[in-house]
């Protein structure tokens, strides 16, 4: 019988492959993204120093509908105005082994209209 394997399994062995090549540094840290059913979430992240420098997410801006196009959009151009206001203007992006399309697109092309450069 063969083992049935999740989509997250998936995804998380994607993301282990992009994480292998992509780092954040002090000077370009590392805009994560997370898409759960219900709500997305973004970090911008230095691995060097292993810190949190900005979040946000749809649960934080209590947003009605977390799991549509608009809410991540929301969201991404709030992490930009946050990393902005921290004088981080260049990032690397980590889709979190997403297909860049949809929701993560959404939050990406987001942040860079609000002065995020990655």
């Amino acid at each position: 019988m063969v083992k049935k394997v999740s989509r997250n399994d998936v995804r998380r062995k994607r993301h282990a492959r992009v994480r292998n090549k992509i780092s954040g540094t002090p000077s370009c840290p590392r805009l994560n993204v997370f898409r759960s059913n219900a709500h997305i979430h973004a970090q911008i992240i230095d691995d060097v120093n292993r810190v949190t420098l900005v979040a946000s997410s749809s649960v934080a801006l209590k947003l009605e509908n977390g799991s549509n196009i608009e809410a991540a959009k929301a969201v991404g151009k709030d992490i930009a105005e946050k990393a902005v206001a921290k004088n981080i203007e260049n990032v690397v992006f980590d889709r979190g082994g997403y297909i860049y399309h949809g929701r993560v697109k959404a939050l990406a092309e987001a942040a860079r209209e609000a002065g995020l450069k990655f």
